[in-house]
């Protein structure tokens, strides 16, 4: 049984050492995510929000998002979660295709996907849904049929990504046949027009938004801004005027228990390089399809954009990107090909 009680302590515990490391930041949004947070209960959520508002200056209107899966065990708590103090809520649905979802290894079904958003709507007016494609024998159809599903529910946000296999997992040993590069891009395109053609922004490579209801957290991570994650394999960027630290917890939640106790929370910590930071800030900001404005790239990595120049103008010769003096942003065909235009910014990093 998870001991939920320890587990919270170590939680408040963890942020407590964190203090020093970002006090007097403002904090804009929480994310209860990784693994299934919506297994803790809905007084465990409320106690660990109590504690953020005491130790940390957290914003009136804050987004507090919490991911959930569409099972029974989860749904009952959606009152409970909103009552915490939770307004946005984050479903995995992944797909409403029975055959498909099995294929992945989900234990809920397409009913139950379709109950848990029902049930979901009675408590939150601000909901995502996660939806894959790409998947193991998945037709056109049939990735735009779990879209036009989604869409009768009038999600605020949805999420679209591709399957990628990652290691360590069974379709990473034993790559089940996956629909060819063609049809995956015809199921994108297919995906964004739609999306489109309902309402819904393209702001982000996997992400589209009703209006004014993009995810505050997910566009302070593309824009590379800080972060503090405290849980077992919990990770944080931090941004202090002489580096840039990235941190992980330890990942098994009992040694991540016990290494709280010791007061060592933090299982790896490294500091970002100069040549390392200039490719992370673009792997990051270049998924947002507007791009960002010019100043930020020196705003978040101190480095001038004049580090970047020869990149940029290769990436716009090779009609990637567009930019000005205000604005950086990857073109249309950049977007269809991200992984191309930010391999440009990744050979001076490997020199």
């Amino acid at each position: 049984m998870f001991p939920e009680k320890e587990y919270v302590a170590a939680l408040v515990r963890d942020l407590e050492m964190a203090l020093p490391l970002i006090w007097g930041r403002k904090v804009y949004s929480v994310f209860f995510g990784g693994g299934t947070p919506s297994l803790l209960s809905g007084k465990a959520v409320a106690e660990i929000l109590r504690q953020v508002r005491m130790l940390l200056p957290l914003e009136i209107n804050a987004e507090i998002t919490l991911e959930a899966n569409p099972g029974t065990v989860e749904t009952d708590k959606f009152a409970q979660f909103k009552d915490a103090g939770v307004n946005r809520l984050s479903l995995g649905i992944q797909s409403f295709n029975d055959a498909h979802l099995q294929a992945l290894g989900r234990i809920h079904s397409a009913d139950e996907a379709k109950s848990a958003i029902e049930i979901a709507k009675q408590h939150f007016d601000n909901i995502n849904l996660d939806l894959m494609y790409g998947l193991p024998q998945q037709s056109l159809e049939q990735a735009l049929q779990d879209v036009q599903t989604a869409l009768q529910f009038e999600p605020q946000h949805l999420s679209c990504y591709h399957l990628t296999l990652e290691p360590n997992t069974l379709f990473h040993h034993n790559p089940p046949p996956l629909p060819d590069d063609d049809a995956s891009s015809d199921m994108q395109q297919g995906i964004e027009e739609l999306l489109a053609t309902h309402g819904y922004q393209h702001y982000e490579t996997s992400a589209f938004a009703q209006p004014q209801r993009r995810s505050r957290h997910n566009l302070n991570y593309w824009q590379f801004g800080d972060y503090l994650g405290i849980g077992a394999g919990a990770h944080s960027k931090l941004s202090f005027h002489d580096k840039v630290l990235r941190q992980m917890r330890h990942k098994q939640p009992q040694a991540y228990m016990d290494a709280v106790m010791r007061g060592e929370p933090v299982q790896e910590q490294h500091e970002i390089t100069h040549q390392d930071i200039a490719f992370e800030f673009m792997m990051n900001a270049l998924r947002l399809n507007e791009g960002y404005e010019s100043t930020l790239f020196t705003e978040r990595t101190s480095l001038p954009l004049l580090a970047i120049r020869r990149e940029l103008e290769a990436a716009e010769k090779r009609g990637l990107l567009t930019r000005d003096i205000q604005r950086i942003a990857p073109t249309r065909l950049g977007q269809r090909f991200l992984n191309d235009l930010l391999e440009i910014f990744l050979v001076k990093n490997e020199k």
